[in-house]
């Protein structure tokens, strides 16, 4: 686990914040609460991993509309909803959105922690993802304009000699660019570049 893996509650009902609270600590989980769902996208520092504890009903927004928020939003944090409240609609919506599981309140402390791990585990995934992503991106934008223009025609499977003759220059400059978008990309063949090549 990530040191600075955090557990964040979001529930109107401080007992249960309370709860939640003196069960992740006793695992050694860091943890946050929040009273309400504005509360939390005020304080909610996306920079940290981690995931979310959130109940549905509860004043102004509700649950579902806090995770439908942040998942239209981009901040893809996983999401356990808990709550007394629901039904099979209600938990179908939950789940479409995301949501790693729905669990029922009282719920038992071993099936809770088994999940907050599961949410731990996909929110490694997904941020690992997100940076190789920008890591690719940087990448690519390294690249001349020529390159991308070659690159282009590369990922179409065209021939360094078809390339070369319709850009109207010499096979060898095909070869340089060729060679420095192979560096640049940190790519060991034209199938690494068309998996690379923006979709």
């Amino acid at each position: 686990m990530h040191a600075d893996e955090t557990v964040f509650v979001v529930d109107d009902d401080e007992a249960i914040r309370k709860s939640l609270r003196r069960m992740m600590e006793a695992v050694g989980l860091r943890v946050e609460t929040f009273e309400h769902a504005q509360a939390f996208l005020d304080g909610f520092d996306r920079s940290k991993p981690g995931c979310l504890i959130l109940d549905i009903k509860m004043p102004g927004m509700t649950g579902l509309d806090l995770q439908e928020k942040l998942a239209e939003n981009g901040r893809n944090i996983p999401v356990i909803i808990l709550s007394a409240h629901g039904d099979v609609e209600t938990s179908v919506r939950a789940m479409k959105t995301g949501a790693v599981d729905f669990l029922r309140k009282p719920c038992r402390a071993k099936r809770l922690l088994e999940r907050v791990r599961q949410a731990f585990a996909q929110d490694a995934e997904i941020r690992q993802e997100r940076d190789e992503r920008a890591q690719l991106r940087a990448r690519l934008d390294a690249l001349s304009p020529r390159e991308r223009e070659v690159m282009g025609h590369l990922v179409q499977g065209k021939s360094t000699k078809k390339i070369a003759f319709e850009l109207g220059v010499a096979r060898k400059t095909i070869d340089v660019h060729r060679g420095h978008i192979m560096t640049k990309l940190q790519a060991d063949s034209v199938v690494d570049l068309v998996r690379m090549w923006p979709a």
